[in-house]
């Protein structure tokens, strides 16, 4: 068994792309699964083998068993996955949950109180799984993570200023926060996958740097070069400004909930995983590969 064969779930991924350049940097094998039914001609490597989870050849994939596994797909969606997992001889997985288990659960918004319950009970699922088959398991919990212009948060909010040419803030916006770059996540799910005197446990991972909602958000202006222009909005004005947002089909994700959100503390201790994975996060310094492109 070559015990250097890693299979990754969520492959096409921003931090799959990132974790599978990684691994290969470090001479691992890595078998890419992607839920998409053509898998992508980017990225070709003699490392690599791109296998689609829409038509899996189990008879070929069988061929060559995969005991390491990393899954940075949904983790709700890993328990379609468990037999797949069993049959290849998996031995020990790394799976992303989010630190939104614990800020979403009694968020005013329906939506995101489900998916801090999902969350909840795919790692309990995960846990119940592994024990009953003797499998390692560890679970990492980021925070709000960043970088190369291609994630759902600091990039966003770039797209957002330069096009509107100002941010939306509720109150004094202050709640502190600790956005963590891709590649910080990146290296702990590497540490945990090695990490074998670790086992069935879970580590939240938070960047290097406490800040205001408010002083994040003046970061991105200035990183654009731009001066920070964020417009202060009482409650029951930003039920309407939400409302009209949304009707933009790329602001359809805006919740009122959000925006609550920006007063609160989401603040979390990382020393575990500083401890056990040697993790390091940077502070929040934004590159110019942080921002989207122009297009």
């Amino acid at each position: 068994m070559d015990e250097r064969r890693v299979g990754v779930l969520g492959a096409t991924s921003l931090v799959g792309e990132h974790l599978i350049a990684y691994l290969i940097k470090n001479c691992w094998r890595v078998t890419a699964f992607t839920r998409r039914t053509i898998v992508p001609k980017t990225v070709f490597h003699a490392q690599i083998s791109w296998q689609s989870l829409a038509k899996l050849d189990y008879d070929n994939v069988a061929q060559m068993p995969i005991p390491y596994w990393v899954c940075v797909a949904p983790i709700w969606v890993l328990p379609d996955y468990f037999d797949l997992l069993i049959a290849l001889g998996v031995r020990r997985i790394v799976c992303l949950s989010s630190t939104s288990r614990f800020t979403k659960n009694d968020s005013s918004d329906l939506q995101e109180r489900q998916i801090a319950q999902k969350l909840v009970q795919s790692e309990e699922l995960l846990r119940t799984w592994a024990n009953s088959s003797a499998i390692e398991y560890i679970i990492l919990r980021p925070t709000l993570i960043y970088g190369y212009g291609h994630d759902k948060n600091v990039a966003e909010m770039a797209r957002f200023i330069r096009r509107f040419g100002f941010f939306p803030v509720l109150g004094t916006a202050k709640g502190l926060r600790q956005p963590i770059h891709v590649d910080d996540v990146v290296f702990a799910c590497f540490a945990a996958l090695g990490a074998l005197n670790f086992k069935n446990c879970s580590y939240n991972l938070a960047g290097g740097e406490v800040l205001p909602y408010r002083d994040m958000v003046i970061r991105i202006f200035e990183r654009l070069n731009r001066r920070p222009r964020l417009l202060t909005i009482p409650f029951w004005c930003f039920r309407f400004f939400i409302a009209g947002i949304r009707w933009i089909p790329r602001y359809r994700f805006m919740t009122l909930a959000m925006a609550e959100r920006m007063n609160q503390d989401l603040q979390f201790d990382y020393s575990e995983a500083q401890r056990d994975l040697y993790f390091s996060p940077r502070q929040f310094r934004l590159t110019i590969e942080d921002l989207p492109g122009t297009n």
